[in-house]
């Protein structure tokens, strides 16, 4: 009988970059976390792991701008988008794109809505899109290592225990950037 872990590393390289691009549409740091646990359990190579995290991350950051692209175009999608007004916040978001863009990389629920509204008051595509990418290699790459380090304590010493500290360790990540979303919303 094939074990769990013998049959994930006998799949194809393109499923598992599937897997794991299709992860970060769900939730993204669950699926960097993840996929830095499975490198350390020999489940995924690193180079292909980390490059589809960053090209997960990157299509969904480039379709939450699309988004807000194609509410500007047509007024039966906005009804669906949170903006602000409109009167001179397209200025200010042409004039602080590349702030709010790598501000709201690190700032839990900040995403979806700046980088909507980034695309329905038209910032520039190509100056949205460095900025959202750079921010990315950042974040996804320091969650990234943080989530190695400890998977490899995880997987290492833990034994039997390991799959319940590899949940709570998911679950930590997700609590806390739901909590800092709450108190942010909190405050404002």
């Amino acid at each position: 009988m094939m074990g769990l872990g013998a049959l994930a590393a006998s799949q194809p390289a393109w499923l598992k970059a599937a897997i794991v691009i299709a992860g970060t549409f769900i939730l993204e740091d669950v699926a960097t976390v993840l996929s830095a646990i499975a490198v350390q359990a020999h489940q995924i190579s690193l180079p292909l792991a980390l490059g589809s995290l960053y090209a997960g991350v990157a299509i969904g950051d480039m379709g939450l701008y699309g988004l807000g692209y194609a509410g500007w175009h047509w007024p039966a999608l906005r009804r669906f988008l949170t903006l602000p007004g409109q009167d001179r916040t397209r200025e200010w978001f042409l004039s602080h794109t590349i702030r709010i863009v790598a501000i709201s990389r690190f700032v839990p629920g900040a995403r979806l809505p700046l980088y909507t509204a980034c695309g329905y008051f038209r910032v520039p595509f190509w100056k949205f899109a460095l900025t959202a990418i750079c921010a990315t290699l950042v974040w996804t790459s320091l969650l990234f290592a943080l989530s190695l380090k400890v998977g490899h304590w995880l997987l290492l010493h833990q034994a039997g225990w390991r799959w319940a500290g590899i949940i709570g360790f998911v679950l930590c990540i997700f609590v806390i950037g739901r909590l800092i979303a709450h108190f942010q919303r909190m405050s404002a």
